[in-house]
């Protein structure tokens, strides 16, 4: 029997501060430019006001890249582009910069972190930063068997939640969260599909590098067979991920939700991403309240998981290749958003009406003073 219970986050989690909020909004009704001008970067710098807690709001100037990495053994089905257990690979081009995820950190002043929870490697062949928090090497094949065993479901999400701690006391003021994986897309998909009831034709994609229509028939197979498996342990969350996630995607869930609790902002990126946070909204109906969805991906599951969780994607240009690099590139949009929301001057007559009615005032009070004059001459 498990001692973790994630229902016991729903007590744990507050939303963002209402009436900080409000503040926000109404600041944002004396700015120079109009309300609604900005479009959703008026919504952006209130939510993160009360993120914050702050009016005006603060900077963005701590931000981190956070990778959950994984191989997942129903790649061997041939369901994905890249071959099984190959996410090492990935993982190395990251660490060496060479990764669409690294290059566009290297610009926007980003650090990346990069945490093993099931590489089919030597964890050896690892940097120990790295490697430090693995629960097995590959996640099972969810077709036939459980991907995790209860007590690695329970060992990798209590590595997530230990992740975020570390992220929050660090001072990182908001973490961009992503996945370096392959075979990824497939339990994600379940997940979703099993979490709001539809099939697998509805919720499978092609993934980041795009399969041929064989390939997707098989992962249209694989996700089928999983839901099988998932039906019977939708109402426990943690069984659900030993069963049909993953170690990256139960590191995740308990990542995003320690998030919630620390109060630390999160921008999701793909399916995989959208997929443990269903999970854990599924364990904490307010978590929701403190991450963005940082673009739409194209894939079938992650829009029908974002919809199920009200998260309008702030991009939409396609990217597919994940790892957290479609989430980065709302990054500079959130910093605009605060940067116009802490900025941008009052309007004058908002700011000169204390001096008018300090004058109107004035003039009444002298007015007064000189009657009460008269009065005393006239006596």
């Amino acid at each position: 029997m498990s001692s973790l219970n994630l229902d016991d986050f729903t007590d744990l989690i507050e939303r963002p501060d209402g009436g900080v909020r409000r503040d926000a909004e109404e600041r944002r009704e004396r700015l120079t430019v109009p309300p609604g001008a900005l479009g959703r970067l008026d919504e952006l710098g209130e939510w993160l006001s009360a993120a914050q807690s702050s009016v005006p709001v603060r900077p963005v100037e701590r931000p981190r890249v956070v990778l959950f990495a994984g191989d997942h053994g129903v790649a061997r089905l041939g369901v994905s582009a890249r071959p099984a257990g190959g996410a090492a690979e990935l993982v190395r081009a990251v660490l060496a910069g060479e990764s669409p995820v690294a290059v566009l950190a290297r610009r926007l002043d980003v650090p990346v972190r990069v945490i093993d929870m099931a590489l089919d490697c030597d964890p050896a062949e690892l940097p120990a930063e790295v490697a430090g928090h693995r629960v097995r090497r590959g996640s099972g094949r969810i077709d036939i068997e459980d991907a995790l065993s209860a007590e690695e479901a329970e060992r990798a999400v209590r590595a997530g939640m230990a992740v975020a701690d570390e992220e929050a006391d660090s001072g990182t003021d908001l973490v961009v969260l992503g996945d370096v994986s392959v075979g990824g897309t497939t339990p994600a998909a379940t997940l979703i599909a099993a979490l709001c009831g539809t099939d697998a034709s509805v919720v499978t994609g092609r993934g980041g590098e795009a399969i041929d229509d064989l390939a997707w028939m098989r992962k249209c197979a694989a996700v089928r067979d999983a839901l099988r498996r998932a039906r019977p342990v939708l109402g426990d969350q943690l069984e659900l991920l030993a069963t049909v996630g993953g170690a990256d995607l139960a590191a995740m869930t308990g990542f995003l939700l320690q998030c919630a609790v620390r109060r630390t902002p999160v921008i999701l990126d793909g399916v995989v991403a959208s997929a443990a946070a269903l999970v854990a909204q599924r364990a904490a109906f307010r978590a929701p309240d403190w991450w963005l969805a940082g673009h739409d991906s194209g894939e079938p599951a992650q829009a029908k998981a974002l919809d199920r969780m009200a998260l309008e994607p702030l991009l939409t240009h396609g990217v597919k290749v994940g790892e957290g690099a479609g989430a980065l590139l709302a990054l500079p949009l959130v910093r605009a958003a605060a940067a116009l929301s802490a900025e941008l001057p009052e309007r004058a007559a908002d700011a000169g009406s204390g001096a008018e009615s300090g004058a109107e005032s004035g003039a009444e009070s002298g007015a007064e003073a000189g009657a009460a004059t008269g009065a005393a001459a006239a006596g």
